[in-house]
């Protein structure tokens, strides 16, 4: 399927406003694990559960890719351990390519492999995650693929927070361009258009997208 970046980006962030993957708490703020307040949450794994709205967001993301790297880019798909290996086979399935995924950290015991799966030597490979905050997890796994032998110069998530540039510039500098269907700023505008959220939750949201640490710092202990 093959939208505008504005359209697929609007279809993707209603996608998953209907399924429930991204959530607005202005008022009672989701706390992570490191103790820090977000007034929203994203959890990319909850599509897998949505053949309909995984299959569409599979499509809109090949038609992205086609469209940013060309219908011939890639030689094979990476899916980066845990979240991003069911959606690197469902992107490779539709672009007819083989698979691998990349761990964490090498196995441990047998072949200590961290690469599971194989392509040949200077293979262009597509390293596929669920989503990009900053962009830090992406990196290692393109140390681990390069290192196996592997070109990369793209990479895929159905969402990017897309309020923490530095990351992008660190991949940039990898030599990697990151693709993503939508952004928080993409899933605000999905949540105001259908009403999910009032005048003070949206300026709330857009305070903290538009100064994450600063709207946290405010609201720690």
């Amino acid at each position: 399927m093959i939208l505008s970046d504005q359209e697929t980006a609007r279809l993707t962030a209603e996608t998953l406003l209907d399924i429930q993957a991204v959530l607005f708490r202005p008022q009672e703020p989701f706390i992570f694990t490191s103790g820090r307040k977000s007034p929203v949450y994203v959890d990319c794994r909850r599509i897998i559960s949505f053949p309909r709205a995984r299959g569409l967001m599979m499509d809109l993301g090949c038609g992205l890719l086609a469209r940013k790297a060309g219908v011939e880019a890639f030689d094979a798909v990476a899916g980066g351990e845990t979240a991003g290996i069911p959606f690197a086979a469902w992107v490779a399935e539709r672009l007819g390519l083989p698979m691998v995924y990349v761990r964490k950290k090498p196995k441990g015991f047998g072949r200590n492999a961290r690469i599971e799966g194989t392509f040949p030597e200077g293979a262009r490979v597509l390293l596929v995650e669920d989503l990009a905050t900053d962009g830090g997890s992406k990196l290692s796994f393109v140390e681990a693929l390069r290192d196996a032998g592997a070109e990369i110069a793209h990479s895929f998530v159905v969402f990017h927070y897309g309020i923490f540039p530095q990351g992008i510039a660190q991949l940039e500098a990898a030599g990697v361009k990151l693709h993503a269907l939508c952004t928080w700023w993409d899933a605000l505008a999905a949540a105001e258009a259908k009403g999910y959220l009032d005048d003070g939750g949206i300026a709330e949201v857009r305070g903290f997208l538009e100064d994450p640490d600063g709207w946290a710092a405010a609201r720690n202990d």
